[in-house]
């Protein structure tokens, strides 16, 4: 009988982990029918009828919809009172409204096009070619989304969005410490400007200027203190005292993230003995977290959403989230004598990197 019972543990464990995608695809329907949206809106917890009555809802549909919401429910999405349904503080973060806004962000990772070369893995594992992505596609990510002007707004909106709570962390009093003795900053890859913006607004006595390829910032509006300038990372980084990379070395491998951080180096500048240059680093320390260690399933659950974000790495660019000890080798490496880990709110960590 103890051997029937693991037996049907471990059934139900693969069962469920199998299952997974269904919570994804649910959350994703969720967003497409803007039901956060119609709770939020209703003001007040919300009837099953009330909810379909105002959702773009066919009409043979509607007995799928308390099924789609039981779901949904009991993966914590949405709450329900005895009146109806409300929203969690996840769900809040659904809404097109919020200026922390996740929508972009999930849409963005479960677009069908975006899946599939997670489901090339196994086949990326037994050929040659350099990821998972050009196996499904016969290209490059960033090949990809230099000539698909779709794919480029989804990924331009997708960080944007995951930049939300990277900005209100980076602007917040508790950090303001970072930008210390900064009079000079380089977003280096900094896509559209929207971190390099808030920073900008927020600390108008540092000159800021966001570098990303040519056409990606081609044509955009700089303000007083923020200018945009294209070029190539691997080639140079504009010099400044502080370089900021925010979600960059882990969409690439060692080698090259080795060549980004050594331009970064050449780029710092030391005016005096009292303000020393930095790099900047906004990225996942695998291991660390901003929850802390003491809630071991919280601890648990973060440092598997970190390994996931790590495996999406490897599909999309064969590259990486690190640990502190792969960090560290890549700091030295590269020519930097100490760094500093701070882990924010949230599965990232700020990193500073000095000379």
């Amino acid at each position: 009988m103890e051997n029937s019972r693991e037996l049907h543990q471990a059934e139900a464990f693969i069962w469920s982990r199998t299952f997974n995608i269904l919570d994804s695809m649910s959350l994703r329907c969720a967003i497409q029918l803007g039901i956060p949206d119609a709770i939020h809106n209703h003001g007040k917890p919300i009837s099953l009828t009330q909810l379909i009555a105002v959702l773009p809802i066919h009409l043979t549909k509607t007995p799928f919809v308390e099924r789609l919401m039981r779901v949904l429910v009991h993966r914590r999405f949405f709450g329900l009172a005895e009146e109806g349904y409300v929203l969690t503080d996840a769900s809040k973060l659904l809404l097109k409204d919020n200026p922390l806004s996740l929508v972009p962000f999930v849409l963005g990772i479960l677009d069908p096009f975006m899946i599939k070369p997670s489901q090339c893995l196994g086949t990326w594992l037994q050929n040659d070619d350099p990821t998972p992505f050009h196996t499904a596609y016969g290209t490059t990510f960033y090949e990809q989304v230099e000539h698909d002007k779709e794919l480029a707004r989804l990924f331009n909106d997708f960080m944007e969005s995951e930049s939300g709570p990277v900005v209100n962390v980076l602007t917040n009093k508790c950090h303001e410490d970072v930008f210390d003795g900064v009079e000079t900053l380089v977003d280096v890859g900094g896509g559209t400007g929207s971190v390099t913006k808030a920073i900008a607004a927020t600390f108008p006595n540092i000159e800021c200027t966001c570098f990303d390829l040519p056409h990606v910032v081609a044509d955009l509006q700089g303000s007083p203190n923020l200018k945009f300038v294209g070029g190539n990372m691997f080639d140079a980084v504009p010099q400044a005292n502080a370089i900021l990379l925010k979600s960059i070395l882990h969409n690439w491998n060692d080698e090259q993230s080795l060549k980004i951080l050594e331009s970064c180096k050449e780029a710092i500048t030391i005016k005096d003995n009292k303000k020393k240059g930095k790099v900047i680093i906004i990225d996942i320390v695998i291991g660390k977290n901003g929850f802390g260690d003491e809630d071991d399933d919280q601890n648990y659950k973060s440092i598997h959403t970190q390994l996931l974000y790590d495996m999406q790495m490897m599909v999309f660019f064969a590259s990486k989230q690190r640990n502190e000890k792969e960090w560290s080798k890549l700091f030295f490496d590269a020519g930097f004598r100490s760094y500093k880990i701070s882990p924010i709110f949230g599965l990232r960590s700020i990193i500073e990197v000095y000379p």
